[in-house]
């Protein structure tokens, strides 16, 4: 009965739809993908007028502060790194044109575009790498994805501390950009792609500090759109960037990126066509909508999962952790509670994360290596026997003596009704636990604090290695909010970045992957998809598996 009413829960449950989630339409809304596309605009120029919806209000829209994939998407379409993904998740030249690596993995050579402006115009140089690298470093901005991303860099660990100078970032002229690394490191191209590592204007940063990126007279940018109005709680509208190198490939006139808590209401404007393409739909619709053409569900690199802070009792015992993961009936939340759009998690690593061998995944490896998956999907009832027994090694036979929990949230999409089914699993423990329902615009800040006992997660790869999933266990993480520490584990990240060995590489990173789990440092929730609603007419954009949406190259049929 419990199960029954938390299905209900979830279909009458509404607002955005967790990070990774697919949208649904039925033929009933084939018309109003039509009527949609009819109120789209070409403006007198020929570029197209298209409104979306990815998300609600960002935390940050500046690339070094960003932690948010909704965010990151609005982000990557003012601005444009070293190295970008096509529509086909090829690593392709952005502002360098070409890029040269040293024998020894250690030097990267980068030679920029000839002509490479801002979008006000001025004269973009591999100084302005140099400087946004050093920001990015500077513990004074307080990036969360600093050591994530500039680790390998030679002197980021003086950087890190205060020194940024020390960071091995030069550029020898206006057209090249040269990295040193501190070790090799096998997916450094594929880091360099991401927003975070995006270049930022520095006369414009130094003289507005953090306020230069709230307003379009101040959020120079260098990608193919630029921002031309932003009204918190309303929308973001970016425009064609005509000084982007690239602004002949760009089909659009205007972006406006709607800025939408409420999957109602972003439904209700795409069923009316006020827009074209929508990430948040409401749950109840989903079972409807699921055989429409405007239906997209697509795939991502993405786990979701639930975070102890393992600072605070009885968190800090990795027995209650684990107790508390094996509880959870994974197959049940996927398939019956999230209505099949997500898939059960089994490891921490989940599909599509590529192993050594071309072609073999993480996941697979993981599996065949251990002999069986960390949680036995479809025999729960086993994996509840050994938690209620780990609970009892812990001190706490059958919960006595447990103290009342809480579990920090945000109310949107799935995440109330996982909550609900959280609190009651966890009762058949004998563990009681209360929700705290938390606004988005403050949710991450506070999780990033470490203000919280336990709360939801979730992390769609950045690039395709596992290193980016398990990065974020190191001590030293900015995006490590369980504040999980383990020297041992440190000391297996650190070895596995500095091998030229794809196979050392990888398997240093199972073995972190094991201790992990063995720690239940996280509890893996599900494998986690993007569902969303476009109009049918909508061409040439894309969804990458990282959870980014592309739109600067869109048309209208």
């Amino acid at each position: 009965m419990k199960k029954i009413a938390l299905v209900l829960a979830a279909v009458m449950a509404s607002g955005m739809i967790l990070t990774a989630c697919g949208g649904s339409g039925n033929s009933g809304n084939q018309s109003s993908g039509t009527e949609a596309a009819g109120n789209t605009t070409e403006s007198n120029t020929g570029g197209l007028d298209l409104a979306v919806q990815v998300g609600p209000d960002p935390e940050t829209l500046d690339p070094a502060l960003n932690s948010a994939a909704d965010a990151a998407t609005i982000i990557l379409h003012a601005f444009e790194t070293l190295l970008i993904f096509d529509e086909n998740n090829a690593i392709v030249p952005g502002q360098a044109e070409s890029w040269e690596v040293s024998d020894d993995g250690l030097t990267y050579t980068f030679h920029l575009r000839d002509g490479l402006k801002w979008s006000d115009g001025s004269d973009f140089t591999a100084e302005d790498f140099v400087y946004s690298w050093k920001r990015l470093a500077d513990p004074m901005t307080a990036a969360p994805y600093a050591a994530d991303m500039l680790s390998p860099v030679k002197g980021f660990e003086e950087a890190e501390q205060g020194d940024i100078d020390a960071l091995g970032v030069s550029a020898p002229d206006e057209k090249t950009f040269v990295v040193e690394l501190s070790m090799p490191c096998v997916y450094f191209d594929k880091i360099i792609t991401h927003a975070s590592m995006a270049p930022v204007k520095k006369d414009v940063v130094e003289a507005n500090g953090d306020q230069w990126a709230l307003a379009p007279e101040t959020y120079i940018s260098n990608g193919p759109l630029k921002m031309t109005e932003w009204v918190p709680g309303s929308h973001v509208i970016y425009s064609k960037n005509e000084n982007y190198w690239n602004a002949e490939k760009v089909t659009l006139n205007t972006l406006r990126f709607a800025l939408m808590k409420d999957s109602n209401a972003a439904y209700s404007a795409y069923q009316t066509g006020e827009l074209q393409m929508i990430k948040d739909v409401p749950t109840e619709e989903i079972s409807r909508l699921q055989s429409t053409p405007d239906y997209h569900l697509d795939p991502k690199m993405s786990t979701s999962y639930t975070i102890y802070n393992t600072e605070k009792a009885p968190f800090d015992n990795a027995d209650v952790r684990k107790a508390l993961s094996l509880a959870v009936d994974r197959e049940y939340v996927a398939n019956t509670l999230m209505l099949g759009i997500s898939l059960p998690a089994t490891n921490f690593v989940g599909p599509g994360v590529s192993d050594v061998e071309d072609g073999s995944s993480f996941e697979e490896v993981t599996r065949k290596n251990n002999g069986g998956d960390f949680f036995n999907v479809t025999d729960y009832e086993s994996d509840l026997a050994e938690a209620k027994e780990l609970l009892a090694k812990a001190g706490y036979p059958n919960g006595e003596g447990f103290p009342i929990i809480e579990y920090m949230t945000n109310e949107a999409g799935y995440n109330k009704p996982i909550a609900e089914y959280l609190q009651s699993a966890w009762k058949e423990l004998g563990v009681n636990m209360d929700i705290k329902i938390v606004e988005w615009s403050t949710f991450t800040p506070t999780r990033r604090a470490g203000d919280f006992e336990i709360c939801r997660g979730g992390w769609t790869n950045d690039y395709d290695d596992p290193s980016n999933l398990l990065n974020l266990f190191a001590s030293n993480s900015g995006n490590n909010d369980g504040k999980y520490a383990n020297p041992e584990v440190d000391k297996l990240l650190e070895e596995a970045r500095a091998t030229v060995d794809k196979s050392e590489h990888i398997e240093k990173l199972h073995a972190v992957e094991n201790i992990l789990m063995d720690e239940a440092a996280v509890a893996p929730l599900v494998y986690s998809n993007d569902y969303y609603l476009q109009v049918p007419e909508l061409k040439g954009t894309w969804h990458s598996p990282y959870g980014y949406w592309y739109f600067m190259f869109a048309t209208m049929e």
